[in-house]
């Protein structure tokens, strides 16, 4: 996965708080390792966490991800749907839309290639 995804406020933390980033890939890379759920799943799964939070990068970061693991688009697209009762359909749509934006920049990139 490229770099060029990165917005620029996380590169700098990453830069400024280089001991505080490392302690939470170790946390992430722990609770990846905590249970059963293979990659995919768990990629999934944190991608619906992102869409109940209305967390616009962290949707954008998933839906990467899940592409990159071969997750389809209608794949990855119900783990919106599925969150309209719960988390409301605006939220829904709003992930729906960087979904969407994801997608595409991934087939700019793949025609590029």
């Amino acid at each position: 996965m490229s770099d060029e995804y990165l917005p620029q406020v996380y590169e700098r933390f990453r830069t400024r708080f280089p001991e505080v980033a490392g302690v939470l890939d170790s946390l992430g890379v722990a609770a990846d390792y905590s249970g059963p759920l293979d990659e995919r799943t768990r990629r999934l799964v944190k991608l619906g966490i992102a869409v109940a939070a209305s967390s616009e990068g962290a949707v954008r970061s998933n839906t990467r991800k899940a592409v990159a693991l071969g997750c389809t688009e209608t794949e990855i697209e119900q783990v919106a749907v599925l969150a309209v009762n719960t988390v409301g359909f605006p939220a829904a749509i709003a992930a729906l839309s960087w979904m969407a934006e994801v997608f595409a920049a991934s087939s700019r990139a793949s025609s590029h290639r």
